[in-house]
């Protein structure tokens, strides 16, 4: 198998990203998450920017690193300057990194209107950098900024950056489409014009504006890079960089490359996940690879072929990436789905009375509104208890919610709530905006000192769908939650009601039971 580099810019390239921030801890956590998957090279960042930045590398000279290296990120030294006393260079030798990586111009109208000098300052600029760095001791990474579109201008100038790129030491030259305007074609056109056989090692930093980074990253690859930066998620600039969860698992098992991370290729989508948990960003299920979808199955169809020979219907093992089959539920479904779905409680098959019951049920309850294949914990809960292995956690009385605003202060929401669990009767009470949030706080202040497992787990994402909008504002609403055990577990129910409150409640309690029966009923 061949060898392959991969660096990670999650926590600089990827915190440039619309609604992206991460405090020190998250940054240090993500680091080590990096380093666990076996990712080479983690680009912490540039440590002159503000005092986090600064802070964050401070930190991870204290840390252990197991296999991963932690960069700084730099630019190079000013026009008319000198590296050894540029602030910029000298921030990165503060750092106290093993190596760096420096950005220089390839383009030459960023030269000419963004540096404000001329091509041969330019290089100069480039070589001293490099250079001082490498006489520091550090392993220089030189991103080349906007080389694609500097190649096009100009091939005959690009080529002599990379020249002087290798000629001042530096160990990789990453050759960056910071537009994200190439497409794989030209990637693969101008790498091959390329005099490889005299350059250091050639990268590729590619921005996903097309659609292509991934594309792009494979497609240079194949031409003869050996370092490939991204991010988790797919996450940066605009609209984000070479998504590492596509990138990594296409390289090594439809590539046949061998990353250092080849053999953790199955924490894929826990670290997918975790980085999405850090971020307060909830994760794309259709994303490939480590989606919840990237392995569902919805058709009755599809379904019976997955019964009988799952391998006919997956390009890979899901297992292969960390990730799982599932098998949808909806109004599209077949015995053969629903057997799959129950096959966790033992044998059955399509001729089995408690299969032909969860099919009506299914059916039903979808006339009613309800929509199970993006809310399997409650369907879970209807096998439960058609099986009779379903324990509630929750009876209950009643509960009482009221909202008032006064003058201009914010809107409030007073809650109680009475029920009855584990054979006592408890009451529950809690202050907050809305109805929803209230009645929530108001269920985990009853529920909390006989359930500690209510501790662990919060909503991450509550969405209201209007099923019969000619009513206006008697209209039916289905509401789907997602909740998490803050530890790469999530899962998601679903409530109907003409009133929103009870939907919610539903879905709420749906969310905590389903987790209580599924981890702590035999505690």
């Amino acid at each position: 198998m061949n060898r392959l580099h991969v660096l990670d810019t999650t926590l600089r390239d990827g915190m440039q990203g619309l609604e992206i921030s991460y405090t020190l801890e998250d940054k240090l956590q993500i680091a080590h998450a990096l380093d666990d998957l076996k990712i080479d090279y983690i680009e912490g960042g540039f440590p002159l920017s503000n005092e986090k930045e600064a802070a964050f590398f401070k930190e991870v000279r204290k840390a252990r690193f197991n296999h991963a290296k932690v960069l700084s990120f730099g630019s190079t030294r000013k026009p008319g300057g000198s590296a050894d006393s540029d602030a910029h260079v000298g921030a990165l030798l503060e750092a106290d990194t093993p190596g760096v990586v420096i950005v220089g111009k390839t383009w030459l109208a960023h030269v000419d209107k963004v540096l404000r000098t001329d091509e041969e300052e330019n290089l100069r600029m480039i070589a001293d950098s490099i250079s001082f760095l490498k006489k520091e001791g550090r392993e220089v990474i030189f991103d080349l900024e906007h080389f694609f579109d500097g190649y096009k201008d100009d091939p005959a100038y690009a080529v002599r950056v990379l020249e002087t790129g290798t000629e001042a030491g530096a160990d990789v030259l990453c050759i960056c489409d910071t537009n994200g305007g190439t497409l794989p074609s030209e990637v693969a056109r101008i790498m091959s014009e390329l005099p490889q056989d005299r350059l250091a090692p050639l990268g590729g930093h590619f921005h996903n504006d097309c659609g292509t980074a991934v594309a792009n990253s494979l497609a240079a690859v194949e031409a003869g890079a050996t370092q490939i930066q991204g991010t988790i998620n797919g996450w940066g600039e605009r609209c984000g960089n070479a998504n590492l969860c596509v990138f990594i698992p296409n390289a090594v098992l439809k590539m046949g490359y061998e990353p250092a991370c080849a053999p953790q290729l199955s924490h894929l989508t826990s670290i997918s996940r975790f980085v999405a948990e850090k971020a307060n960003i909830i994760p794309d299920k259709r994303q490939p690879y480590v989606g919840t979808a990237a392995f569902s199955h919805k058709a009755g169809q599809h379904a019976d072929v997955v019964a009988k020979a799952g391998s006919l219907m997956e390009h890979i093992d899901s297992s292969l990436v960390g990730n799982q089959r599932q098998i949808l539920l909806s109004e599209l479904a077949g015995k053969s789905t629903v057997v799959e779905k129950i096959s966790k409680y033992g044998e059955f098959d399509k001729g089995d009375a408690v299969v032909a019951d969860l099919i009506d049920t299914l059916k039903t309850r979808e006339r009613d509104g309800y929509e199970y294949e993006a809310a399997e914990a409650s369907f879970d809960l209807l096998v439960r208890k058609a099986l009779k292995t379903y324990h509630p956690v929750v009876q209950l009385r009643n509960y009482h919610l009221e909202s008032y605003k006064a003058h201009q202060t914010p809107s409030k929401t007073v809650g109680r709530i009475f029920m009855q669990a584990q054979g006592k009767e408890l009451m529950g009470a809690a202050v907050g905006i809305g109805p929803v949030e209230t009645l929530d706080h108001a269920l985990r202040d009853a529920l909390a000192p006989h359930y500690p497992f209510i501790s662990k787990i919060g909503l991450t994402d509550y969405r209201v769908r209007v099923l019969n909008p000619e009513r206006a504002s008697a209209a039916k609403v289905r509401v789907f939650i997602t909740s998490t055990d803050h530890e790469g577990l999530s899962w998601d129910t679903v409530g109907v009601n003409e009133n929103i409150v009870e939907a919610s409640w539903e879905a709420l309690v749906d969310s905590l039971e389903w987790y209580y029966n599924e981890y702590c009923v035999d505690e």
